[in-house]
């Protein structure tokens, strides 16, 4: 009788401890998940910051493509402070992920902790923003091609300006590789157009607008006191054609002057939609972030990759504009 009590209970408690037993989902985004048991691995994920839209949506699509192809994603924001960036990247090493994926918030200063984890035999890629210091192993670069969408802003320009023709004025955010070869792009057309003889564009300023509504604001505003005959602004960023075209409507000057952006943000498609802005090289986030995994599953596989792989940009203009669902 003894026996059997103690045999009742033995299996009693077997019950409730089994009940009590607590289990360890990974999440698609969570920074506390490990790689679950049938994941390919994991995938950590650390972007520039991800209150701008932009980035928000490239670390939407790697995590979304990175679960569909049997990864665990962690995405987090370095909010444009290279500190906080590299304890994040320290941390994905801690966590032995698969790949790191990066948007550096300085591309110098980023570079010893890329080093811990070339170190480590993590493979780390860059997106949007390079990394191409010395010392630093990055398997491939994945970014719009700015280059081409500068030429195409230049393309737009001379479209919009007709055989008038006029002064141009830029706004730049020189401290970012990406502008640079923007403005490159822009400055090659609009000499080619020049050299050709037709009709003239005179590029008469080139300001820092800091890729920011308010200094894009200054900037055009600045531009239009030394310029007041001004018949066109090329800005690097949709917050710096937005706060232009704020500018030119505190002049009374928004039929006189042409707006070309880049980005292809929702507020910049807005304003191209009703006008306020003639076109922009729109890029495209989403490609980016599907293409980052790839990468990553052919690095995986022993495949060499190319240095960079550059998505082209497409021009949007007000038709687009008006057959756009997304907007209002």
């Amino acid at each position: 009788m003894k026996q059997s009590l103690l045999i009742t209970f033995a299996c009693l408690l077997a019950v409730f401890s089994g009940c009590n037993k607590s289990e360890t989902t990974g999440g698609a985004s969570s920074p506390q998940s490990p790689a679950s048991a049938d994941s390919k691995g994991s995938i950590g994920v650390s972007l520039l910051t991800l209150d701008n839209p932009f980035f928000k949506v490239i670390g939407d699509n790697i995590a979304a493509e990175g679960k569909k192809r049997g990864y665990d994603v962690i995405v987090v924001s370095g909010d444009k402070d290279v500190a906080k960036q590299s304890n994040q990247i320290k941390d994905f090493i801690v966590k032995k992920v698969s790949a790191i994926v990066l948007s550096p918030c300085d591309s110098k200063s980023i570079v010893p902790v890329i080093q811990e984890a070339n170190a480590a035999g993590i493979p780390v890629f860059t997106v949007d923003i390079p990394c191409n210091e010395p010392g630093v192993k990055i398997a491939t670069q994945i970014a719009t091609d700015n280059y081409g969408g500068g030429k195409e802003a230049a393309q737009a320009m001379i479209e919009a300006l007709g055989e008038a023709g006029g002064k141009v004025a830029i706004l730049h955010f020189k401290q970012a590789e990406s502008c640079q070869l923007r403005v490159k792009g822009f400055r090659e057309v609009i000499d080619a157009h020049n050299a050709r003889g037709k009709t003239r564009i005179d590029i008469v300023a080139e300001l820092e607008s800091g890729g920011a509504k308010d200094q894009g604001y200054k900037a055009a505003e600045d531009t239009l006191q030394a310029n007041p005959d001004l018949r066109g602004i090329f800005a690097i960023n949709d917050p710096a054609a937005l706060g232009a075209r704020a500018a030119l409507e505190k002049a009374g000057k928004t039929d006189q002057i042409i707006i070309v952006g880049f980005d292809g943000q929702p507020e910049g498609k807005q304003a191209i939609k009703e006008g306020k802005i003639y076109a922009d090289p729109i890029q495209f986030p989403d490609r980016m972030g599907v293409q980052i995994v790839d990468a990553i599953i052919k690095q995986s596989k022993g495949e060499t990759l190319p240095p960079q792989m550059l998505i082209p940009t497409s021009l949007y203009k007000k038709a687009d504009g008006e057959k756009d669902e997304s907007l209002k």
